[in-house]
């Protein structure tokens, strides 16, 4: 079973501490992080810090850093390469490391979006440009096309696109994947207490100036 099972900080590997992202104090307060959920939540106010972690371990992993997959990485946001050094001293403790999956950035999602058509990739996207759908159709259509293979999944505040009943969709749709793939896992930055209240997932404080593990969803997905 494919599993991302810890995520270390390799504290001597960073050079200043005083310069971004190891400035922010809840990255600086980070050690390491034991996961042991299929889907895992980081949430905190925006500038704690969540957003750039992701992108960190996303870089790591492979992803193209405003979005994608391994086999593709457009990059015209420069900021996001900020992140790179954070990713070089980040280790990522896999029971099983496939490489595939899927990095879903709201920020970038559109050059992303852009850089398939240019591939002439729609075929695998639903066989519609997500360009010619609205916002929320092509997160959904991406999610139904691209995330029912066996990987490793990061979204960054996927709910920018989604109406409160599209959430609702979202769930539903999480819950499909991960009840056809148990080599399927999600790690997923969100504002949203509509996608907070899936079952059986770690939830992740960015708030307070320090890393910590805030709560766990109990309740059973049939209830």
């Amino acid at each position: 079973m494919m599993r991302l099972k810890k995520i270390s900080l390799l504290r001597p590997r960073v050079a200043d501490w005083s310069k971004y992202p190891f400035n922010i104090p809840a990255i600086a307060s980070l050690e390491s992080i034991e996961i042991n959920s299929r889907v895992c939540f980081f949430v905190g106010e925006n500038g704690t810090g969540k957003s750039t972690l992701l992108e960190a371990i996303a870089s790591h992993y492979g992803f193209g850093l405003e979005g994608g997959n391994r086999d593709f990485s457009p990059q015209t946001t420069a900021s996001v390469r900020s992140v790179e050094s954070l990713a070089s001293a980040l280790r990522l403790s896999f029971t099983r490391k496939t490489g595939q999956g899927f990095y879903l950035r709201a920020e970038s999602f559109f050059n992303v979006a852009s850089h398939v058509d240019g591939l002439g990739f729609s075929h695998s996207y639903g066989g519609k440009s997500l360009h010619d759908q609205s916002h929320g159709e092509s997160f959904i259509s991406l999610l139904q096309n691209r995330f029912a293979r066996s990987g490793f999944y990061l979204m960054d505040e996927p709910e920018a696109a989604l109406s409160p009943q599209r959430q609702l969709s979202f769930l539903v749709l999480l819950n499909d994947l991960l009840t056809g793939n148990e080599n399927i896992q999600f790690l997923i930055a969100t504002h949203s207490p509509i996608l907070l209240a899936y079952p059986d997932t770690q939830i992740f404080s960015f708030d307070g100036g320090r890393f910590m593990r805030s709560a766990t969803a109990k309740a059973s997905r049939s209830s």
